[in-house]
């Protein structure tokens, strides 16, 4: 039928085309209530766009288990890295928008890749939906032992003596400890050079044996040298003090409004069924908020679990990125 018989048949059957349209999207929202209903009915796959026994990977397993005993259903992990996330993320984007398809996402795939990278195989903002948060961590920003300074304002006022010559490591061009170093210097006002590394631990590492002056990282990877005495804590990138590290003080306590913040969650495609993202989110939250699984990732490191509403994500990695974005464009980053 085409659109003007259409319209002449609405017409004389005294139904405007605004109550059709309200009856089609009426029935696509039943449709959709019948399909999260029904959700899930089959095992469910959670991509982790990196390599195996990371520390993504290993948050993942922590919350995939109780998460399938929630849902019904087991939660497989399917690691797919490569190209600094990119891979997997391309992945979840080209999937059927059915929730049997989450994304495991870290600062890379949505909020900093975007910024870094001349073309993706995906749209940060368009091909994807919000469901939770899963931890919200920190960096802790540490010196070799033998550097002469014990504090953010003695490291600080180091470089500014020695412009240039302090060094930081990361564990890659375009990293969050990379991008840590670079923040640090635009609002200190200071220049180190960044020496970028194959992963956090060479980074750390290097930074142990005294071949790089400090290192803004990951603090699971870095207590075994902060024990051995190899390393020196500094300071914690977050805004409020660390529960692990009470007595160790914020860089924000020197340097105003400086906060780094390591952000994991989780994604499904856009066009997933807004019933099923709602029962996801209550599904993770609860798992979230189970006192055994922050006993369990804490033991082994991780950041604490925290859960959030599909709309505090989105507003978080939207903020996340605006923020990095402009670090990327004031530091000329690219990571290819």
């Amino acid at each position: 039928m085409t659109t003007g018989r259409l319209r002449h048949g609405l017409a004389a059957a005294g139904i405007s085309r605004r109550a059709a349209l309200g009856g089609l999207l009426g029935l696509g929202a039943i449709a959709g209530d019948a399909r999260a209903q029904s959700w899930p009915s089959r095992p469910i796959r959670m991509i982790v766009p990196f390599a195996p026994g990371g520390g993504a990977d290993i948050t993942a397993r922590f919350v995939a288990e109780p998460l399938g005993t929630v849902l019904g259903q087991p939660i497989v992990i399917e690691n797919r890295g490569g190209a600094g996330g990119t891979i997997g993320t391309a992945a979840v984007a080209q999937a059927p928008a059915d929730g049997y398809t989450l994304l495991y996402g870290t600062p890379g795939p949505l909020i900093t890749n975007p910024h870094l990278m001349a073309s993706l195989p995906y749209d940060a903002a368009r091909d994807f939906a919000p469901v939770s948060v899963l931890t919200k961590g920190a960096y802790v920003m540490a010196v070799h032992r033998d550097v002469p300074a014990r504090s953010v304002a003695e490291v600080i006022a180091l470089a500014r003596t020695r412009p240039g010559e302090l060094t930081y490591a990361s564990s890659g061009v375009g990293a969050g400890s990379h991008l840590a170093g670079e923040l640090l210097c635009i609002e200190a006002g200071i220049r180190m050079a960044h020496v970028p590394f194959r992963g956090t631990g060479p980074a750390l590492q290097e930074t142990a044996a005294g071949r790089v002056t400090m290192s803004i990282d990951s603090y699971g990877p870095m207590l075994p040298l902060l024990q051995a005495g190899n390393l020196r804590a500094i300071a914690v990138t977050s805004a409020e003090r660390m529960p692990e590290l009470p007595d160790l003080p914020t860089i924000g306590e020197t340097i105003p409004r400086f906060e780094v913040t390591v952000v994991n969650y989780v994604c499904v495609r856009s066009g997933t069924p807004q019933p099923i993202i709602a029962r996801l989110n209550e599904a993770l939250v609860r798992v979230l908020s189970d006192p055994a699984l922050d006993e369990r990732m804490r033991a082994a490191g991780s950041s604490p679990p925290q859960g959030s509403t599909p709309e505090e994500l989105g507003a978080l990695l939207r903020a996340e990125s605006a923020k990095w974005g402009e670090v990327i464009r004031r530091a000329g980053i690219q990571a290819g």
